[in-house]
């Protein structure tokens, strides 16, 4: 009787979880997508207007930051470059480590050798000095930062994969396969692939979340996109010297970090739950 009623409430907070989730990272992506028909001038200057408390006047809600800009404007078109980087890079790395790590895993020797000791030498690389070494070489902008995450983050992909391909490897399914002559790409990408997608998903929701961060931090740092572009890290770095007298200006862009954030991270929680089966509740 105990264990059904904390499993009934462990099931009901795994779906409040869910919702929770959902209803905060799908409403800042509905927000943003819409930004561009329904939050307009964000980068108008209206001097006259600067600094203006939040709630004080009914055409700046938010506020307004020292050159007059709307902080409800810019705060939802500044989640475009945030959100971008997020899933860009993420689906980026996804890419190359899945590859990376099915050649290793299943091909073994040689390749295994190459593309871990690879990763290996890049994780010994701290991110930040990655970071400094390839925006000092490379330069800053929205682009290269999405390149920078997904040369940072590919090995992640590539591991995880390739620790699951080694497991299945020598399963009966896939010797089977062999044996009957079906070539090696269908085996990778039709009988391993659809086997290990789980935890790959799972890994790419927590690291959209990570990647929103670390695009913000490096921006906020100056090494991240432009400073004309609007973006949560630039508001934050812009607001940092009015935190006293104006905490609007960077307090409205750092909420929107934290839910986007939670929201992602309640989704990723929820689906490793989900999808591990060994990590369910039993019914």
């Amino acid at each position: 009787m105990l264990f059904n009623r904390f499993s009934s409430n462990l099931s009901n907070y795994k779906s409040l979880e869910f919702i929770l989730g959902f209803l905060l990272t799908g409403s800042i992506c509905l927000l943003v997508l819409l930004s561009d028909f329904i939050f307009q001038g964000g980068d108008k200057i209206n001097l006259s207007a600067r600094l203006l408390e939040p709630f004080s006047n009914p055409d700046y809600l938010l506020g307004t930051d020292p050159l007059g800009r709307d902080i409800m404007a810019r705060v939802i078109s500044g989640g475009k470059i945030s959100l971008q980087v997020g899933f860009l890079s993420v689906a980026g790395a996804v890419v190359l480590g899945v590859i990376m790590g099915l050649i290793s895993g299943y091909y073994r020797g040689f390749w295994d050798v190459i593309v871990m000791r690879f990763a290996d030498v890049q994780l010994a690389m701290p991110f930040i000095l990655l970071a400094i070494t390839f925006i000092a070489i490379i330069g800053g902008g929205l682009t290269n930062m999405i390149i920078l995450l997904i040369i940072s983050q590919w090995v992640q992909y590539a591991r995880l994969v390739r620790g699951s391909v080694l497991s299945l490897r020598d399963r009966e399914f896939i010797q089977s396969a062999e044996a009957i002559g079906v070539s090696h790409l269908n085996i990778l990408f039709r009988h391993l692939l659809p086997n290990l997608i789980g935890p790959v998903i799972v890994l790419m929701t927590l690291n959209v979340a990570n990647n929103i961060l670390l695009e913000s931090s490096l921006t906020f740092l100056g090494l991240g996109v432009d400073p004309l572009t609007p973006s949560w890290g630039g508001m934050l770095a812009d607001g940092r010297t009015y935190i006293q007298t104006a905490w609007w200006v960077s307090v409205f862009p750092g909420l929107a970090i934290l839910l986007t954030v939670l929201g992602l991270n309640l989704l990723g929680d929820w689906l490793r739950d989900s999808l591990d089966p060994t990590g369910r509740t039993a019914k």
